[in-house]
């Protein structure tokens, strides 16, 4: 299988699968049928709102180039609008306005990684050149752009949009135009691990379904709680990150991990850390390629969108209570076209 911007796919890639110009991999599986399914999985009523506060995680060295939102008042004529007194404007009008605006790290808190947002030197065209590509061979500096080819192909309008960088093909805007909404099943890590750090592979993650009668069917979202995200709470603003190194993340360096997840058919991941899988020391890495195996895995090879830094020990110890582990997840992203990530504000309905 071929296609004019790829004569080679990667090993274990679904490149062209769901057609030659697919950009949405996986998503391709959330059909009515799993809306159905996700909507057969509320038995209460009961909502959850999975989105951290978008000011947390606050101060973490492993991402400190994304900076917490910096909100402020818009400005009108000069003036700050906030509490404004539009008598001063229109005499006798008793309105009072207050407006702001928001510069928005897309990738600071609760988000979906796009498929844009990590490719891999590959080479596509079998002559023994590696080119940086992403998901189903879209390429760098062509169909997603970075600064150096900006001022050829500018995103969005002219003028000061000239200079902007961003994804013309596998951008956000696609994921939320999907809606991203279906069954999603929770594996619940700390009921088991507790905070202790700890890679889980394949085997002792079957036996974890096996255990607490876990269904994951293709086209489900899966859900991966670690308690990460209630250490961040506990410890902002600071983020300890003692603390936060100890608990217990999927490991996407197993390759019978990874291959389950092929296997599976499972539309996306999400989990309540910073990156999802387990972060070994590179060093350690039995993987020569990827810092981020899963990332490469998911993103890169299959297609599949990556939420990280989600609000999810709520939801998880309700879950936990009930014997349960499915619910309808409803979680689109912005609709910002270009982006490569984006905020979200998921809502389980158990």
């Amino acid at each position: 299988m071929s296609n004019s911007r790829w004569k080679v796919r990667p090993a274990g890639s679904n490149w062209g699968d769901f057609g030659p110009d697919d950009e949405l991999g996986r998503l391709n599986l959330l059909t009515p049928a799993k809306v159905l399914e996700g909507l057969a999985e509320v038995k209460e009523g009961k909502t959850f709102c999975l989105s951290l506060p978008l000011n947390v995680p606050g101060q973490q060295g492993s991402t400190s180039h994304r900076r917490a939102p910096r909100l402020r008042p818009t400005v009108m004529k000069g003036k700050p609008l906030f509490n404004f007194a539009m008598a001063g404007e229109k005499p006798g009008v008793t309105d009072v306005v207050s407006d702001d605006e928001v510069l928005l790290n897309l990738q600071y808190s609760t988000q979906w990684d796009g498929l844009s947002h990590v490719g891999q030197m590959f080479d596509v065209n079998g002559d023994g050149v590696p080119r940086p590509v992403y998901y189903n061979g879209f390429r760098a500096g062509v169909d997603i752009l970075g600064p150096a080819c900006c001022a050829r192909h500018p995103v969005g309008a002219s003028g000061d949009d000239a200079d902007h960088m961003g994804a013309l093909r596998l951008g956000i805007e696609n994921m939320a135009a999907a809606c991203v909404q279906g069954r999603a099943v929770m594996i619940d890590l700390e009921k088991h691990y507790g905070r202790a750090r700890h890679a889980v592979g394949y085997r002792a993650l079957a036996e974890i379904m096996a255990r607490d009668g876990i269904e994951v069917r293709q086209g489900d979202m899966l859900c991966v709680y670690t308690g990460f995200g209630d250490v961040l709470l506990e410890t902002y603003p600071r983020s300890d990150s003692q603390k936060l190194d100890q608990t217990p993340a999927i490991d996407g360096s197993d390759p019978e991990l990874l291959q389950w997840i092929t296997d599976s058919g499972v539309a996306a991941i999400v989990s309540d850390n910073a990156t999802v899988e387990f972060r070994h020391q590179p060093a350690v890495l039995s993987h020569s390629g990827s810092y981020l195996p899963l990332h490469e895995h998911c993103l890169f090879k299959l297609g599949i969108h990556l939420g990280e830094l989600w609000h999810l020990g709520e939801l998880a110890r309700w879950l936990r209570e009930r014997g349960r582990s499915a619910f309808l997840l409803t979680a689109p992203p912005l609709r910002l076209p270009g982006a490569v990530g984006s905020p979200s504000t998921p809502v389980a309905t158990a």
